[in-house]
C-alpha cells in the first residue's frame, strides 16, 4: 500500500510550550525564571528538529494581584517558627488557584491537534494544567505524578505552609476550596499514581491511602527496577484510554547529585537518564495527552546542565514513534538499505537504546567502527573540542591537527606516508590508484595495459570501480561496464593468486580476513605465500584492513597473525572511533611519491575534526593494546560456541572479535535468526552466506560476552528445536 504524506504526521503534529513563570506556591521564587530561561534555550530548537512543530504559545506571569498576598505571605512566614494558620494562609492560596484557574483556562483553549507542555514555574501549577487538560479532553485524563513528595497536604494539614506541595490533594477533591474549586474533571484516584516518593508526611500518605492512589517509592524501585515501575504507572494511568494520560515531572524527583537545580532536592532520587529512558515508551502511546516539567531552578543551574535535561527528558517523551520514524524513512530514503526493524537513539559503551526505551547488546559495531564502543568519552572530548575550534579548511590550506595525525599513523603502523580521505571506500579508490600510477610510473607497465588483482568473496565497497572487482552479481546488476583491468582470483589459494599473475599485473588487493564475504579465514600460512609471491613478481601487495585492523582479530593488524608486512595498508572504520568517517592508505615513499599536487584529492579528507579524533584513537590504540583482550574473549567465545555443538550451527570462523557463525540453511536461516536475536536484546546481522556476524565492541567485558553467547545460543536451539509432532513420528 502506498504510503501518504498524511500518514506520515507526527503523533504531536503540533507541540504548544507554554510557560507557568509562576513560583507563588514555593518558599523560593528561583522557579519563576525557567520559562524564560528554557524558552531562550535550545529546547524548542530541538524538539522541531525530531520532527514535531513547535510553537511557543505564551508564558503567562502572576499578577501584581496575585503576588502581594504570597510576597507577604513569606515574609511573614520568614518571622515564625511555625507553619502559617489556614486563615493567614488563604490569600496565598487564593493568588495560587488565581493563577492555575487562568492556566486551567489558556490550556482548555488549545485549539485542537496541539499537544500541550507547560514548563513551571512550581508545582502548585499543576493544579490548573490538569484541570485544563481534563476540560479539554471533556474528562478526567489518567495522571503519572513523578515526585520525590507526595504534594498531597491541604490547607489543613501542611506542615511548611507552602502551597505547591498541595497541587495533587487539590485535583484529587481535597483541601481549600479555591484550589478544588478550579473548572474541570476532579482526578480519578485509580488513574493516578506517584513515581519516584521518598519524602512525605503521615497526613499526605493517609489521604492518598483512603482514596486508593498507588504510590511508587524509592524503595519498590531499587527492589524492581524503573522500568518495571513505570510500566505499572502506564497501565495504572491509561485504565480509560478514551479519556488519555499525562505526566507531571517535579525535577526534584531526581537524583541532586546529577540534577541539582531544583527547589526542594531530596537525596537518593532517579537517574535522569533512567527517566529519560523511561520516557522514551511515551512515544508510542497514542493516548499521551500532555506533559508537565516543574521545579527548576536556573539560578542553581550556571553550567546548564539540569537545563539539558530538562531537553532530553521532553525530546524522549515527545519524539516521533518507531513506526512512524520507519515509515518516513520507507517515504523518503532510496531503498538501498533493508534495517532491522528497530530504530536506534542512543548509544554508550557496548549497549544501544532504541525509540522505545529498549536496550540491546551491539554485536556487529556497525562493522567493526565501533571498536571503541558507543560515545567513549575521550574520543568526544577530542571531537566537541576540535568542533569549537576548527572542523574544516580543505587542503588548500594545512591546519594544525593534520601533521600530528599523520605522524602518528606511519609511527603506529610502521610506513613512511599517509593519504588521509574519508570513507573505507575512499581509501581502496585511492590505493587503486596508487597502484596502477606506480605500475606505470615504476614498474614499467605499458601504458592502459595494468592489471590489478582481487579475490572471489571480497567486499571492498561499491563504487563502480569496486564493484568492478566483485562477484558478487548483486552487487553488479544494472552497473556496468566496468572498468578494464580488473580481475578476481580465488580466496585462500596462493598457487592461483601465482598463475594469475603477468608482467602486467601491478597489484594484488587483499582483506587477511573477508568480514562481509561470511567471515573467512584463509588457511595458515596463505597471506605470507601471497607477499613471497608479489615480492618475487614486483606486485604490490596492498592488505584491506578496514574492518579487520584496530585489533578487532587480536593483532593491531590482521596481517600481523603472519607477520606480513604490505607494500600498502587501507584503514577506516575504526579510525574514525565511531564518530565520524576516517579513513586512510599508508605506503612508503616508492608507492606513495608517483602523486603529485592535483593527481588525488578530497575536500574533507584530513581535515582537522576528522585529524584530531584519528589522533586520540591512536593514544588509546597504544595505550589500552585492545587487540590483546580481544584475542582472550574471541578464543573464549569460539570455545563456547564450538562446546554448544548445535546441529544448526556447521562451522564457527574467525579471529580475536570477528567471529562467523555458519549455518545449516536446511535448519536456520540466518536473516530470521537475526529477527529472533534483535527481539532478545542482541543486535547484530546476518552476511551473504548464512552466516551471523558476532563482532562486538572490543572493549565488551567478559561476563557481557558470556551473557550475550547464552542468548544467541538460547536463541538457536528455540529455533531448531523440533516441533512435538515432528518429534513424536521421530520417535516412532
Amino acid at each position: 500500500m502506498k504510503t501518504t504524506l498524511d500518514a506520515l504526521r507526527a503523533p504531536h503534529a503540533l507541540i504548544t510550550i507554554i510557560g507557568a513563570a509562576s513560583a507563588l506556591g514555593a518558599p523560593h521564587a528561583g522557579s519563576a525564571a525557567a520559562p524564560a530561561v528554557l524558552q531562550e534555550g535550545a529546547l524548542a530548537r530541538r524538539l522541531a528538529a525530531i520532527g514535531p512543530s513547535v510553537e511557543w504559545a505564551r508564558t503567562l506571569l502572576p499578577t501584581d494581584a496575585e503576588r502581594a498576598p504570597c510576597t507577604a505571605e513569606a515574609d511573614t512566614a520568614s518571622a515564625q517558627d511555625t507553619p502559617p494558620a489556614p486563615t493567614r494562609m488563604a490569600p496565598r492560596i487564593a493568588a495560587n488557584a488565581g493563577f492555575a484557574r487562568r492556566l486551567a483556562d489558556h490550556i482548555a483553549a488549545l485549539p485542537a491537534g496541539s499537544f500541550p507542555l507547560v514548563l513551571g514555574g512550581d508545582h502548585a501549577i499543576a493544579a490548573g494544567t490538569w484541570r485544563g487538560i481534563g476540560r479539554r479532553r471533556g474528562r478526567a485524563p489518567g495522571l503519572i505524578w513523578i515526585d520525590a513528595h507526595l504534594d498531597s497536604h491541604t490547607d489543613a494539614t501542611t506542615h511548611s505552609g507552602n502551597i505547591h506541595g498541595m497541587p495533587l490533594a487539590a485535583l484529587l477533591g481535597a483541601g481549600h476550596a479555591a484550589l478544588t474549586g478550579i473548572p474541570g474533571p476532579t482526578l480519578d484516584p485509580a488513574r493516578t499514581c506517584i513515581v519516584g516518593a521518598r519524602a512525605w508526611e503521615p497526613e499526605e500518605q493517609a489521604l492518598l491511602a483512603g482514596l486508593g492512589v498507588r504510590v511508587f517509592d524509592m524503595g519498590e524501585i531499587r527492589a524492581r527496577g524503573l522500568p518495571a515501575v513505570f510500566c505499572d504507572a502506564l497501565s495504572i494511568a491509561r485504565a480509560d484510554p478514551e479519556a488519555g494520560f499525562g505526566v507531571s515531572l517535579d525535577l526534584d524527583a531526581l537524583d541532586p547529585h546529577a540534577l541539582p537545580a531544583v527547589t526542594c532536592p531530596e537525596a537518593e532520587g532517579l537517574d535522569p537518564r533512567a527517566i529519560a529512558d523511561v520516557m522514551l515508551s511515551l512515544r508510542a502511546c497514542a493516548d499521551f495527552i500532555a506533559l508537565e516539567i516543574v521545579e527548576y531552578r536556573p539560578d542553581l543551574d550556571p553550567d546548564h546542565r539540569s537545563a539539558d535535561w530538562i531537553i532530553e527528558f521532553a525530546t524522549a517523551a515527545l519524539g516521533p514513534a518507531t513506526a512512524w520514524l520507519r515509515a518516513k524513512e520507507r517515504h523518503f530514503g532510496a531503498a538501498n538499505y533493508a534495517p532491522l526493524p528497530a530504530v536506534f537513539q542512543r548509544g554508550e559503551g557496548v549497549w544501544l537504546w532504541d525509540t522505545d526505551g529498549r536496550r540491546y547488546l551491539d554485536m556487529m559495531s556497525a562493522y567493526s567502527a565501533v571498536s571503541f564502543g558507543h560515545s567513549h568519552p575521550r574520543l568526544v572530548e577530542a571531537l566537541v573540542a576540535q568542533a569549537q575550534r576548527l572542523a574544516l579548511t580543505s587542503r588548500a590550506f594545512s591546519s594544525d591537527r593534520l601533521p600530528i595525525f599523520l605522524e602518528r599513523l606511519c609511527t603506529t603502523f610502521g610506513y613512511e606516508r599517509a593519504l588521509p580521505v574519508n570513507t573505507g571506500l575512499e581509501a581502496v579508490e585511492t590505493a587503486l590508484k596508487a597502484a596502477r600510477k606506480w605500475g606505470y610510473k615504476v614498474k614499467g607497465i605499458a601504458p592502459g595495459r595494468a592489471r590489478i588483482l582481487a579475490c572471489e568473496g571480497n567486499f571492498h565497497g561499491r563504487s563502480i570501480a569496486i564493484v568492478g572487482l566483485s562477484g558478487n552479481a548483486a552487487y553488479r546488476d544494472g552497473f556496468g561496464p566496468f572498468p578494464p583491468g580488473l580481475e578476481r582470483v580465488p580466496f585462500g589459494d596462493a598457487n592461483a593468486l601465482e598463475a594469475a599473475i603477468t608482467p602486467d599485473t601491478a597489484a594484488f588487493l587483499v582483506e587477511p580476513i573477508q568480514g562481509e564475504g561470511d567471515i573467512v579465514v584463509p588457511p595458515p600460512g596463505y597471506l605470507s605465500r601471497c607477499a613471497e609471491i608479489c615480492r618475487r613478481h614486483d606486485v604490490l601487495l596492498i592488505a584491506d584492513e578496514v574492518q579487520t585492523g584496530l585489533g578487532r582479530t587480536g593483532r593491531l593488524l590482521a596481517c600481523d597473525h603472519e607477520g606480513v608486512r604490505p607494500d600498502g595498508l587501507i584503514l577506516g572504520k575504526a579510525l574514525g572511533g565511531g564518530l565520524l568517517p576516517v579513513s586512510a592508505f599508508l605506503a612508503d615513499r616508492r608507492v606513495m611519491d608517483v602523486f603529485g599536487p592535483g593527481d588525488h584529492g578530497s575536500t574533507f579528507g584530513g581535515n582537522p575534526l576528522a585529524a584530531a579524533v584519528g589522533t586520540e584513537v591512536l593514544a588509546l590504540l597504544a595505550e589500552t593494546r585492545p587487540w590483546e583482550h580481544a584475542e582472550r574473549l574471541g578464543e573464549r567465545l569460539i570455545a563456547r560456541l564450538h562446546a554448544a555443538a548445535l546441529p544448526c550451527v556447521r562451522e564457527v570462523r574467525g579471529r580475536g572479535l570477528l567471529i562467523g557463525l555458519a549455518l545449516e540453511p536446511a535448519l536456520a536461516d540466518a536473516a530470521e535468526v537475526a529477527q529472533c536475536l534483535l527481539a532478545r536484546g542482541i543486535a547484530t546481522r546476518d552476511t551473504h552466506g548464512n552466516v551471523i556476524r558476532l563482532a562486538p565492541p572490543l572493549v565488551i567485558d567478559a561476563a557481557t560476552l558470556d551473557e550475550a553467547v547464552a542468548r544467541i545460543l538460547d536463541t538457536l536451539r528455540t529455533l531448531t528445536a523440533p516441533a512435538p509432532d515432528a518429534a513424536v513420528a521421530h520417535m516412532q
